[in-house]
């Protein structure tokens, strides 16, 4: 019998070598979850499931279709999906090639323009509506001028609510672009471009397939986003309803005079972000894998 004989081989070694790492989960711990750690985290969940679970539970029930059938209920709502669809499609017509420009180029000051296109996430609403009225307000920096030369006037307006919500929502889309197109691998576009496709085609023909999974995920959650602004849509585009009053508009309106009619409007937004968050899972279920 030699060393290398595998039947020399002590027992444990044969049963329990080739087992090691067979059906274990990367990252999990064996073992009971420790005391110290456990305790916060049911305190942290309780935290976040309280406010919903009482929404749920002080729902009016009954009364719940003859909320949701009010003609204002209505026209918030089709406001609402109308300019986040609409802020969704300038998100995605200019942070899809800024999100290409960050993640694919090299300039000065790259840094600093990333800083300053995800901004508006860490930015109080409220301040960015301000921001907006001082560039695209009648007596804007820019505002001025659309006014005079084109007599367009964005503030308080349907067109100013699709502003105000592309720009809280843009930067959602593309972060999660630039980072869809930093995991890509850039050697099919350059043999593209070898092939004799200009930098352009194969961007069209060849990345943008490749991307199209971020894209997505990023557009639904600039809609999501867009969908649910309140800030910069009440500061730059007012409370009017019809014109300007979308649905998170609405549920503060409503909640101080009807709060049933609050509660309602606010379980639709419920349903609708519950919706994303299912649309989203097998992207995340598939990153985590």
């Amino acid at each position: 019998m030699t060393p290398s004989d595998p039947s020399a081989a002590p027992a444990d070694t044969l049963t329990d070598g080739p087992r090691r790492g067979r059906g274990r989960t990367p990252g999990r711990v064996r073992g009971g979850t420790p005391l110290p750690l456990l305790v916060p985290a049911l305190v942290g969940l309780a935290f976040l499931l309280l406010p919903l679970v009482a929404l749920l539970i002080r729902a009016p029930w009954r009364s719940l279709p003859d909320q949701l059938a009010k003609p204002e209920v209505w026209q918030a709502l089709r406001l609402s999906l109308f300019s986040a669809t609409a802020a969704t499609a300038v998100s995605l017509v200019l942070g899809v090639p800024l999100a290409w420009l960050l993640a694919r180029t090299r300039f000065p000051g790259r840094g600093l323009v990333r800083a300053l296109v995800t901004l508006p996430l860490v930015l109080p609403p409220v301040v960015g509506g301000v921001a907006l009225l001082l560039a695209l307000g009648r007596n804007g920096v820019v505002g001025r001028l659309l006014d005079t030369w084109f007599g367009i006037t964005l503030p308080f307006t349907t067109a100013g609510v699709v502003v105000a919500e592309a720009f809280v929502a843009m930067p959602f889309l593309v972060i999660s672009v630039e980072g869809t197109l930093r995991a890509a691998d850039p050697r099919y576009e350059e043999a593209a471009m070898t092939l004799g496709a200009s930098r352009f085609t194969a961007f069209r023909r060849v990345t943008l397939p490749l991307i199209a999974p971020g894209i997505a995920a990023g557009s639904v959650l600039a809609w999501a986003r867009a969908l649910g602004e309140f800030g910069a849509t009440i500061t730059f585009a007012g409370n009017f309803p019809g014109r300007t009053q979308t649905m998170p508009l609405a549920v503060y309106l409503a909640l101080q005079s009807d709060p049933d009619a609050a509660i309602a409007l606010s379980l639709v937004l419920l349903l609708v972000s519950v919706a994303v968050l299912a649309g989203l899972r097998d992207r995340w279920m598939t990153a985590a894998s």
